[in-house]
């Protein structure tokens, strides 16, 4: 009898209790709902056409919502024609809305292997020029905007020159570039050969002094860790796909093929699919705190003092490979 007249005492309690529980669920919900990721925010300076990883990179780069890819300029060499095939690349992927600008034109001793599809893209007129771009970008969106450079660093040492303290608001500086334990040529199969003038190191050594000294934290992908090729089975996959984006990889894959460059291998090494990876998942290549100096001959030399960027040494090669076609492919 003390029992059942305790619990009746208490029915009305309890029921105060979760009415007052269920009204704060929905607003309970939405404060541990969990908020939506922002992607990064990118500016991409490629000297695409000559080899053909930069092909590569911007395909895995434009597959990945992750990335809010906010422009992408050209870089070295004949800058024009550059852009030009990137105006007809975004087109045929589908991402016209992406905004391009044009870099600083330079003589380059290399071939621009994919010229002749590159002359089909047309360029709306008035574009920015490259470090125009950069510094845009990052007055808009102060300590967001990660400057990839896929190429020789001369629009972003430009856009330092022109404008330090606008350049001081990116994020950080991801590159492809330099040679700190590891040269052309790395196997697994013999000794690792030695360091070398990396090519968008020694192509403008200057730009890429200045590019170090600027205090913007720098995510290095050197010769070390870069030097991953794409084997047939994939380059079947990717080829067979038949989509837009898929179909200008391929055309610009077999142009790069027939020239007489030495590099034009079938198998290409995708030297800067590796920084985008990093991007999208930096667990596939860890960096390490180094102070590297750019010396007059282009090398990335190790010393003494402060780090001054974080390097990749080495990459998970499966993994990133497994990555890399399970985006373009849009397997998940």
């Amino acid at each position: 009898m003390q029992w059942s007249w305790q619990r009746a005492l208490m029915m009305p309690v309890m029921w105060c209790v979760c009415a007052a529980a269920w009204a704060q669920t929905p607003a309970a919900a939405v404060q541990g709902a969990a908020a939506p990721v922002p992607a990064d925010k990118v500016v991409v300076s490629t000297d695409i056409g000559d080899d053909i990883d930069d092909a590569f990179a911007l395909a895995l780069l434009l597959r990945r919502p992750q990335v809010q890819v906010l422009g992408i300029a050209s870089a070295w060499g004949d800058t024009t024609l550059r852009a030009q095939l990137l105006q007809r690349l975004l087109q045929q992927a589908g991402r016209s809305d992406i905004s391009l600008a044009v870099g600083k034109p330079t003589t380059s001793t290399i071939t621009f292997s994919q010229a002749r599809w590159a002359a089909k893209g047309q360029l709306p007129s008035g574009l920015p020029d490259a470090a125009a771009m950069i510094l845009q970008q990052a007055h808009r969106h102060p300590g967001q905007v990660t400057l990839l450079v896929l190429g020789p660093m001369t629009d972003a040492a430009l856009a330092q020159q022109r404008d330090p303290a606008g350049f001081a608001k990116l994020k950080r500086i991801v590159a492809m570039g330099g040679s700190v334990r590891v040269g052309y040529g790395k196997s697994a199969y013999r000794p690792a050969s030695a360091p070398a003038a990396e090519y968008n190191i020694v192509s403008d050594v200057a730009a890429a002094q200045r590019v170090f000294a600027a205090g913007v934290p720098i995510i290095l992908l050197p010769l070390d860790a870069t030097q991953i090729t794409l084997e047939e089975p994939e380059r079947i996959a990717l080829f067979a796909h038949g989509d837009g984006l898929t179909d200008a990889l391929t055309q610009l894959y077999y142009q790069w093929r027939n020239t007489d460059q030495p590099w034009a291998s079938a198998t290409p090494t995708v030297f800067d699919a590796v920084p985008v990876a990093w991007l999208l998942r930096p667990a596939l290549c860890p960096t390490t705190p180094l102070h590297l100096d750019v010396d007059a001959q282009g090398y990335t030399r190790e010393g003494p003092g402060v780090p001054n960027v974080q390097a990749c040494l080495r990459a998970d090669k499966p993994a990133l490979i497994d990555m890399y076609m399970q985006a373009v492919l849009q397997l998940r």
